[in-house]
């Protein structure tokens, strides 16, 4: 790569860190939904023992087995 090309990319890998390493105040980050775990505390783990039992309403009933 031509020495030119090297200064001229150097200068501006520092005009990128001057301008923009800046720490931005909490008051400029906008608050995030958060798209995962919206179900957090919905499930009690471990599972009860009865958990792969048929359903009340799904049992069979004397004709239709």
């Amino acid at each position: 790569m031509p020495e030119s090309l090297k200064q001229e990319l150097l200068d501006y890998a520092k005009y990128l860190m001057e301008n923009y390493s800046q720490d931005v105040s909490p008051e400029q980050h906008s608050v995030k939904k958060r798209r995962s775990g919206i179900l957090k505390g919905t499930f009690v783990l471990p599972l009860p023992d009865d958990f792969d039992e048929p359903l009340d309403d799904f049992k069979c009933v004397g004709w239709a087995k």
